[in-house]
């Protein structure tokens, strides 16, 4: 009880400051209440409506998250030019000629409001509201917004569709061009190497295989021939006639002679002239030539006679010269054969390098193709997408509820200002004698004497004041309350009267801190 009668004490001490801070917020929160003029607040909302047509079927390229696309809506809708060709063309702001446009900028968006609301499963909507002094400007500031909000969605879907179709052609073309240049430079390169593609490979390695077979064959031919010489000259230099020319019957020695001739033939068709049996063969015919040979008087046939004539040519040189002309064409065949065979071994031997750099290019190549296969294909896409949202079958913004011209005033809300402005001084009265008690270290209680010094008092006496003290301390209370009451409310009057109106201050305050009540 002594407690509560020491508080009550204190706080009747500290009653002028108290009157002062609480009196100050309240007459000032009563003043603007009674003040401030009525706003009008107009309000519309917007809904972001799904595609028109399934994504399945026919998809747009603009895929913006609903949320997002009321987001970039929202920050294009309140910039600075906007705000101020708004309020150049419907003058909402009053005093706006007395402000900058800074403070004009400042002032509309505080004037602004817009609401976003989105959830699962739940459609994504955006509330927008404006307050003016007049109910037709503030529908008629919303109608602006509303037009502006529509330009912007449109412009920034179409926007984006076209910008997706330029860059895709763009793509195709360069692709186009890219893919016609490797295709050029492929067949060049073809052209080049002709005699070297892989794609001929098996075809000249069977020309080669061929062409070894008949030069294989020629040097068959060619020995055969030259046997074939050797032994004409042979049986002319044994017998003296070719064997065709005269029909004399052999000796036993001569026929012996061909026949080991024949083996010899034989034998070196299969051996090396060092083998031991062909030795054995050519020892023997030799043995038998020399018995055989030819008497010294003789002459060969076609050779010049002692008297300096010359014989008319034999049988011998007609088949000999028959013979040569044979191997002549048989050895220019095979020289020809031999060109071509080298010629042909080359390009085997570069057909794999020439096949290594012809995958690349052709590798190359089918990069090429499938980077514009890919964009022809979302070149297709995105010429679908741009047709949707040129005929704005795409997610579009969406008006549910037009702005309307309000009938009655939403604002201020005057016993809320009223009210709490008073509640708030109250409390901030009693947060200032709460504060002044707390920095105030004066000792003025026996327990106060105990806790600071530790020595307890047998008692105290309390500073007795006599009637005439105590009538002026009343008095001076008094007036100081009175001149608080009323000379508080005279001050703000005077000051709305004769300085500015409380409404304009205030409409200055809200406009500076951007909020509205």
């Amino acid at each position: 009880m002594d407690q509560l009668r020491y508080y009550a004490s204190v706080f009747l001490r500290r009653l002028p400051y108290f009157l002062i801070v609480a009196t100050v917020i309240a007459a000032v929160s009563f003043t603007v209440a009674l003040s401030l003029p009525p706003a009008y607040v107009s309000q519309m909302r917007l809904v972001v409506e799904s595609p028109q047509i399934p994504s399945d079927l026919a998809a747009s390229t603009v895929q913006t998250p609903a949320l997002e696309q009321l987001q970039i809506v929202q920050q294009r809708l309140l910039t600075r030019e906007n705000l101020l060709d708004i309020q150049r063309r419907l003058k909402v702001l009053p005093d706006a000629d007395k402000m900058n446009p800074d403070e004009i900028v400042n002032a509309m968006r505080a004037r602004t409001d817009i609401r976003t609301s989105s959830g699962r499963n739940e459609a994504t909507m955006m509330t927008v509201s404006f307050e003016a002094s007049d109910p037709r400007d503030a529908a008629g500031v919303l109608n602006e917004y509303l037009t502006l909000i529509q330009q912007e969605d449109a412009q920034f879907r179409r926007g984006r569709a076209g910008e997706t179709l330029a860059f895709f052609r763009q793509e195709v073309q360069r692709l186009g061009q890219e893919l016609d240049g490797q295709s050029a430079e492929i067949l060049r390169f073809k052209q080049e190497n002709t005699d070297a593609l892989p794609e001929s490979l098996d075809f000249r390695m069977s020309q080669q295989a061929s062409i070894q077979e008949r030069l294989a064959q020629l040097d068959r031919d060619l020995t055969s021939l030259q046997g074939q010489r050797d032994r004409l000259i042979q049986l002319f230099e044994v017998t003296g006639g070719t064997g065709q020319d005269q029909q004399v019957p052999l000796s036993p020695q001569q026929a012996q002679l061909r026949d080991l001739r024949e083996q010899l033939n034989e034998a070196l068709a299969v051996y090396s002239p060092q083998n031991p049996r062909v030795k054995m063969l050519e020892a023997r015919i030799a043995s038998l030539e020399q018995q055989l040979a030819p008497d010294p008087a003789g002459a060969p046939a076609g050779t010049d006679t002692p008297e300096g004539g010359t014989k008319a040519p034999t049988m011998l040189d007609v088949q000999l010269a028959e013979l040569d002309s044979r191997r002549e064409v048989m050895e220019s065949q095979r020289a020809t054969l031999s060109e071509r065979l080298d010629a042909l071994n080359a390009s085997i031997t570069r057909t794999p390098e020439v096949s290594i750099t012809l995958a690349d290019m052709e590798r190359r190549y089918e990069i090429l193709q499938s980077q514009y296969n890919s964009a022809q294909e979302r070149l297709g896409r995105a010429q679908t997408g741009d047709l949707i949202e040129t005929r704005s079958r795409g997610q579009r913004i969406s008006v549910i509820e037009q702005p309307a011209v309000p009938s009655q005033p939403t604002k201020p809300n005057r016993v809320l200002i009223a009210g709490g402005g008073s509640f708030f001084g109250i409390l901030a009265g009693a947060g200032l004698i709460l504060l002044m008690e707390v920095l105030n270290g004066t000792a003025r209680r026996p327990e106060d004497l105990v806790r600071r010094f530790g020595v307890t008092p047998f008692t105290t006496v309390p500073y007795i004041r006599t009637r005439r003290q105590m009538l002026v301390q009343r008095s001076f209370k008094v007036l100081v309350i009175l001149t608080i009451l009323i000379g508080i409310p005279l001050i703000i009057y005077a000051v709305h009267l004769y300085y500015l109106p409380l409404d304009l201050i205030a409409e200055k305050v809200m406009n500076k801190i951007g909020i509205r009540w």
